[in-house]
């Protein structure tokens, strides 16, 4: 990959002259090599250039993994244009409210998705900047198929995208990312070309992706994870990706196991929803070489389990946020088992990171504090809102992340919690993902997340919702009393609620909100 190469359409450019027919993206049973995948950019970039799209215009993508929403994607970053992905599990009125807070003129999304109609979503809601609706299926009266939108850009030369293309520049805004944060309310976060280019050839090159691995991609593209860490990493060194419209254990186990697939990123959630599949002792998983995981606390025992049971070779933990371009920490190679199990790594060249106090002064190594962060990876704010990122992004510079976490004497951070998910009990400091790190060493528990709730005498105590591993056979009093046998007094849950499965978003992070609903509600 050339070194200059500081957008992402030169990154594609590169792609295409180095690996040219080596295979791209297999979708299903369709297959690209790079320089097929880069002519399908070229003509959906012609064909936002002929419905007029300048630079800096937004372009929203609401779709779940597949081909078309990379060739979109490329072909609207291309002309300059800046991507907005939506989350498909909004609903209309959420999308809507993104679409217009970004003034996206362009939504390319899908048809029909798990039982949503996308394009039915959002026909009540008031859009008076989206101009152009494209379908990736049938169209109907108000929006055109994603045929219909490529058959505009045959008046629109290769050359023309060329020149376009050429303006582009790595200061440049490439992606607006909407995260809900920690009020709520979705703010857009901004990063340039060159922040995704620079961060994820570094985070490429730290984990050992190369040009051999076949990458299955299931974090969804709208997630920095999937895009970012996901395709543009493939893009990057070359490797073969495989994408992924939904996560499902069963069909991803197959597909470990059909197309050979030796690199699986992604939340803890994934690897314990296929550690708890039926079918793994029939699977033959040898192929499997690398796993990076984080966006959620990671168990020790998971870990061991990932090498035992999956097969993986390499285990590496890494920590990142959207307001990072997706990256702070990543665990080296070189790192011992204990020091992945337990820690999400070193910062990445050119970052940096301290734990501080409430009045931001940084603590002392061993000892908790909010996690921040200064670096090229900090985002470029957000989205016309001023006041919020004067709020996040300190005068020194320093990203402040509401994360909570431990820095060793050797520089690897610990995240132990956010800091709107601790609760006090008695006077006492609970970190929801310290408890269920312990909870997990208990061999009939799977997955388990714990909440604060109210208690009158204490204030608040633990409630943990527990999903048991397949057979296994617990109840909530033997597992309170396994608990009181191996963890601080205060620590130990005062409730435990045994479940078929624990709520999840699309990214894989298990939804606390929905919990704490489910015990007041």
């Amino acid at each position: 990959m050339q070194r200059d190469a500081l957008t992402l359409p030169q990154v594609l450019e590169s792609a295409a002259q180095r690996y040219a027919s080596r295979t791209a993206v297999v979708d299903g049973a369709r297959a690209l090599s790079f320089t097929e995948l880069q002519r399908r950019v070229v003509e959906g970039a012609a064909a936002f250039l002929a419905r007029g799209l300048s630079a800096g215009e937004r372009v929203a993508i609401w779709a779940p993994n597949s081909t078309e929403w990379i060739v979109a994607a490329l072909g609207a970053l291309s002309c300059g244009g800046i991507i907005v992905p939506l989350n498909t599990r909004l609903k209309g009125r959420e999308a809507a409210f993104i679409l217009r807070r970004s003034r996206a003129r362009f939504l390319v999304m899908a048809g029909d998705f798990l039982g949503t109609h996308y394009p039915g979503q959002l026909r009540d809601q008031e859009l008076s900047e989206l101009e152009h609706r494209v379908v990736l299926g049938a169209a109907d009266a108000d929006t055109e198929s994603w045929q219909q939108f490529l058959d505009h850009g045959t008046v629109v030369t290769a050359d023309e995208v060329r020149e376009r293309s050429a303006r582009v520049r790595g200061t440049d805004v490439a992606d607006i990312l909407f995260t809900s944060g920690t009020t709520g309310e979705p703010k857009g976060v901004l990063s340039t070309h060159e922040q995704n280019v620079r961060v994820f050839r570094t985070w490429s090159e730290v984990v050992g992706l190369t040009q051999a691995d076949r990458y299955l991609i299931v974090n969804p593209f709208f997630h920095s994870f999937g895009y970012k860490a996901g395709w543009l990493a493939c893009l990057l060194q070359g490797a073969t990706m495989y994408p992924l419209p939904t996560f499902d254990a069963a069909r991803v186990l197959e597909c470990i196991e059909s197309q050979r697939i030796s690199v699986l990123p992604g939340p803890p959630t994934v690897y314990q929803s296929l550690l708890a599949h039926d079918s793994l002792p029939r699977r033959d998983l040898a192929s499997l070489r690398l796993a990076v995981t984080g966006a959620a606390s990671v168990p020790p025992v998971l870990v061991t389990r990932m090498r035992t049971e999956l097969k993986f070779k390499s285990v590496l933990t890494a920590y990142g946020l959207t307001e990072s371009t997706g990256v702070v920490t990543v665990c080296p190679h070189d790192a011992d088992d204990e020091t992945v199990a337990t820690r999400c790594g070193v910062p990445i060249p050119g970052v940096e990171v301290r734990c501080v106090d409430a009045h931001g002064n940084s603590v002392p190594p061993g000892e908790p504090g909010e996690v921040t962060v200064r670096g090229y990876n900090v985002m470029r704010g957000y989205f016309e809102d001023p006041k919020a990122t004067a709020q996040a992004i300190d005068r020194e510079g320093w990203l402040h992340t509401g994360d909570v976490g431990v820095l060793d004497e050797r520089g690897y951070l610990r995240i132990t919690d956010r800091i709107k998910d601790v609760f006090i009990v008695g006077g006492f400091n609970c970190y929801p993902a310290e408890i269920e790190r312990a909870l997990c060493e208990h061999p009939a528990i799977a997955q388990v997340a714990v909440i604060g709730v109210p208690d009158e005498r204490l204030g608040e105590v633990g409630k943990a919702y527990v999903v048991l591993r397949p057979g296994a056979r617990a109840s909530s009093e033997e597992l309170i009393g396994w608990a009181r046998a191996n963890m601080a007094n205060y620590k130990v849950p005062r409730q435990l609620q045994i479940v078929a499965a624990l709520p999840v978003n699309a990214a894989g992070k298990v939804q606390k909100f929905a919990l704490r609903e489910a015990h007041t509600g």
